[in-house]
């Protein structure tokens, strides 16, 4: 093996999981699925709205956790 200068093979780092917060996030996280057209207006607003809390968090998935502070904020209550 031939030794190679580091100045040859230095690439700086760049750490893509830490964005500027000045770059808006992209629609491309979803969990449930790609559309909301088949969907009635109820469900049409959970499904923006998870998408929002994911978007918000930085998260792919979310737990059974997060779903229901996702559904308590939109006003659902057990009765």
């Amino acid at each position: 093996m031939v030794p190679v200068p580091m100045e040859a093979t230095h690439v700086p780092f760049i750490d893509r999981r830490r964005q500027s917060e000045s770059v808006s996030p992209t629609r491309e996280r979803r969990q449930f699925g790609n559309s909301y057209e088949e969907l009635s207006p109820a469900a049409r607003e959970l499904g923006e709205a998870i998408d929002e809390y994911k978007l918000v968090h930085r998260r792919r998935f979310i737990t059974y956790e997060e779903l229901l502070s996702v559904i308590e904020s939109l006003g659902y209550r057990k009765e």
